[in-house]
């Protein structure tokens, strides 16, 4: 959601709501800015009832993701950071991790918020962390678009 055309979206009230942050170990920095940024989503909607999962690295969040929303969870926030090396393994971790959220998603139903970062290099992940001289905190952008989501679905 960064860049030109990008939507203004309200942090929705969801008191109520049951929420995971899962999120990797890789990167800590970064991970853990991502985290903090989720959380104050969360806690700018009301949202109390949530549980940080944390596993290895973003090739894990599909299958952390799915076991939450089989656990009851209203929506997942999957955040993580994948860097750009000299091998093709980016794009085979960065493909996976994208296949596998939306597949949990579209098949349980259960809100994603997509917050991994696919970056060339490390001042792009800090820059997009949510830290103090971060130009984007999409830790947090990552939880308003699962949230907006989940509200709209519930009117459904």
């Amino acid at each position: 959601m960064s860049g030109s055309g990008a939507p203004t979206i309200e942090v929705p009230r969801a008191e109520g709501a049951r929420v995971a942050i899962v999120a990797a170990q890789w990167h800590p920095k970064v991970t853990d800015a991502l985290v903090a940024g989720a959380e104050r989503a969360l806690a700018d909607s009301g949202v109390t009832n949530y549980t940080v999962i944390r596993v290895p690295g973003s090739f894990e969040l599909p299958v952390a993701s799915l076991h939450a929303s089989k656990a009851g969870y209203s929506a997942v926030i999957a955040l993580g950071v994948v860097i750009r090396g000299d091998t093709p393994h980016f794009e085979y971790v960065c493909q996976a991790t994208t296949d596998g959220l939306m597949q949990v998603a579209v098949t349980t139903g259960t809100p994603i918020g997509f917050g991994v970062l696919t970056c060339d290099n490390d001042p792009q992940a800090l820059d997009r962390a949510g830290l103090p001289d971060s130009r984007e905190d999409k830790g947090y952008e990552a939880t308003q678009a699962a949230l907006s989501t989940l509200m709209a679905v519930r009117g459904l």
